[in-house]
């Protein structure tokens, strides 16, 4: 982008940046963003991930957009980390740039000044899980399946999911769902908090967007010190301060026999 779109863009005027694998846009007070790379269930690659954070910037500088709605597009939510982009560069510093990309991206999109919902249907696997976790609010279609296979992928679930989840969840459900790796429905997402919303697929879009609009007609001030207090009082009972150093885990398990050996089956048996 030119120097001197891009300074229009940050400051709230001119269209949305025009990004590959997200679709952004905004009618009156109400945003959306939608990620889209349907043909991949909407997998979350380098460049998808390195895109959430210029979107998260162009919002920002959208004064007048108070709530986004965020889904995907065609079949799923998202699919999680896209695997074919798992490899990590031979150099030190560029391996954990790469692999803390998820961090920045799920904490750039945590970190908007507008509430963000999250519209979840078809599958929100792993990385998606995390990414939902990152909105504010969080709708689901009734048909939705959740699974978090990181551990079956041998590798530990980063981007600060597990701080997240243990907030949303507690410590023995986190433990459960990311160490046995086990799928779950719409309706047990309900019941342990991961949604606060389940509705007919075909009335997500609909019902996302009217909390959207709910959340857009709120006094402005409310609104943005009530996110900032909830994410506050959040953040002291499972802080996401020390997630940074999650990219030398990742990393570690990269060079791990065993956990490279689940990796290869878990692909095989995808295959």
């Amino acid at each position: 982008m030119e120097a001197d779109a891009h300074e229009r863009d940050r400051s709230g005027e001119g269209a949305p940046p025009e990004l590959a694998t997200l679709t952004l846009g905004r009618d009156g007070a109400v945003g959306e963003l939608v990620l889209n790379r349907p043909a991949k269930l909407n997998a979350l690659s380098a460049e998808l991930l390195d895109e959430l954070v210029v979107a998260a910037s162009w919002f920002d500088a959208q004064q007048e957009v108070r709530a986004v709605v965020v889904r995907g597009s065609g079949r799923a939510f998202s699919g999680g980390a896209d695997l074919g982009g798992m490899a990590a560069p031979e150099d030190a510093a560029e391996r954990r740039w790469a692999l803390d990309r998820g961090r920045r991206s799920v904490e750039a999109l945590a970190g908007m000044r507008a509430l963000t919902v999250a519209a979840i249907h078809g599958h929100c696997v792993g990385g998606g899980v995390v990414l939902a976790c990152a909105c504010d609010i969080r709708i689901a279609a009734a048909g939705t399946r959740f699974s978090i296979p990181e551990v079956d992928l041998g590798i530990p679930l980063t981007w600060g999911g597990i701080p997240r989840l243990v907030r949303e969840l507690g410590p023995s459900v986190t433990k459960d769902l990311v160490l046995t790796c086990r799928p779950f429905d719409a309706e047990e997402a309900l019941r342990l908090r991961l949604v606060s919303r389940v509705v007919a697929e075909e009335q997500l879009h609909e019902a996302a967007r009217a909390v959207a609009a709910k959340l857009a007609s709120q006094p402005r001030y409310s609104l943005e010190l009530t996110k900032r207090q909830v994410d506050a009082v959040a953040e002291e009972g499972g802080s996401t301060a020390q997630a940074f150093r999650e990219a030398e885990l990742l990393a570690e398990a990269l060079r791990d026999e065993e956990s490279l050996q689940a990796m290869a089956r878990y692909l095989r048996a995808r295959g």
